[in-house]
């Protein structure tokens, strides 16, 4: 008997989205097929699947150990939230009469289907970022005797999702700042800055309605500006790395010596972007909406609003009381007279594990979530593709204080001139 060839080898999903890309969230039945083209009769072994989702970090750094010597330090993490193996033909170990475990696949076109349930808890979203990734992937390998094995591969899409409809993200955003400017023995007047916006939790493409005062008293012209940062922390060996990258930003108009300046609601748009990373342990993705004031020779006055990258969109109840509340509020603080309190950090995010299953977990979620869902995967699928954006590397555990006196840091201060 002349044996034939494995033409082809691949993975094919079940379920996919118009955009042609299968995307699921834990507890999710993930099925498909693996498709065989032979071009004769072939003698198969054994046809496994192995089903895998990694979080992996991995950067290196220089070290001066003496006068003329050097070496590389690499730090390297992973942690696996999915690992599930099937044979879908023959049985995988070895022993005698090898030739009565063996499955023929004659000419023409084999599928064989799998499926799986991705696991019951919080998994990490996919992402892909400069120093580290969260992957998703089926890998199914074809074993003949005496042959090398067929391997292919496919990556699918999980998402963690991100409900921003929750009482901490509809929350309002605030805070206001002041700084005296001076110059030599002299010391110009202050300039004021009060920022808000309607609450802290958005998805991509929305636009975030931004409230602001400027007041300039001080003898330079300043110009207030907006700008959307995400930042990317990995950790690895006790150590973290961190990438701030500036995702959108926008500026006002010029403000002159004893003239102020109000935003009254003056928009900022959501570019295709990843959503926010909570919970994993060595990857994270967070944002923060950056208003502050541009201030000549001098550092920049600025206002940091943490927000939060959702994946479900605001429902329409909820986005009336949001703006109900935004406007009966945003009159009264921006006279300056009342400021209001700090905002909270992103680490009242993990308050308490209750809290942390009702606001990442989208359990209980309208029948429009699907159509909510592929409009996501829409934004986080043009994002993947994207070339990055601009990106300044800060190390939050430096190993000395010299080592922090790199001048490409972003510093909170030091906003960029766009």
């Amino acid at each position: 008997m002349v044996l034939g060839k494995v033409r082809a080898l691949a993975v094919c999903f079940d379920t996919l989205n118009e955009h042609n890309l299968p995307a699921y969230s834990g507890g999710d039945l993930v099925s498909g097929r693996v498709v065989v083209e032979v071009t004769g009769d072939v003698r198969v072994k054994s046809l496994d699947i192995t089903a895998r989702g990694v979080a992996k970090v991995r950067w290196t750094e220089s070290r001066n150990a003496g006068a003329n010597t050097a070496y590389t330090q690499n730090y390297t993490e992973e942690v696996e939230y999915l690992h599930h193996y099937d044979t879908l033909i023959g049985e995988d170990r070895d022993g005698d009469c090898l030739e009565e475990r063996l499955t023929v696949l004659h000419t023409g076109l084999h599928e064989f289907a799998f499926s799986f349930n991705l696991p019951q808890m919080a998994l990490a979203t996919s992402f892909e970022g400069k120093h580290g990734s969260v992957k998703y992937w089926v890998k199914a390998e074809l074993h003949r005797p005496w042959l090398l094995p067929v391997k292919a591969k496919k990556e699918f899409i999980v998402f963690e999702h991100i409900d921003i409809n929750t009482p901490l993200l509809l929350a309002p955003q605030a805070g206001t700042k002041e700084k005296t400017l001076c110059c030599w023995f002299c010391a110009s007047g202050p300039i004021s800055l009060s920022a808000k916006i309607e609450r802290k939790g958005y998805t991509p493409g929305e636009s975030i309605q931004i409230f602001a005062e400027v007041e300039n008293c001080s003898s330079r012209v300043v110009v207030p500006k907006a700008a959307l940062y995400q930042t990317q922390t990995f950790y690895a060996k006790g150590k973290g790395k961190e990438i701030q990258q500036l995702v959108s930003n926008l500026r006002g108009d010029p403000l002159p010596q004893g003239k102020s300046q109000s935003w009254e609601g003056k928009m900022l748009k959501i570019p295709p972007v990843s959503p926010s990373i909570l919970d994993c342990p060595i990857i994270k993705v967070e944002y923060a909406l950056m208003v502050y004031v541009d201030v000549p020779g001098g550092l920049n006055l600025s206002l940091s609003l943490p927000l939060v990258i959702g994946t479900i969109p605001l429902h329409a109840s909820a986005s009336r009381t949001s703006s109900i509340s935004s406007n009966c509020s945003s009159r009264s603080w921006l006279g300056l007279s009342h400021p209001p309190e700090a905002p909270p950090s992103y680490s009242d995010l993990a308050i308490s594990e209750s809290h942390r299953r009702d606001c990442l977990r989208g359990g209980d979620r309208p029948d429009s979530e699907g159509e909510n869902h592929a409009s996501v995967l829409a934004y986080i699928t043009e994002f993947r593709y994207l070339p990055p954006p601009l990106y300044s590397e800060v190390d939050p555990y430096p190993v000395s204080v010299e080592q922090c006196g790199n001048s490409d840091v972003w510093r909170p201060d030091t906003c960029p001139s766009r």
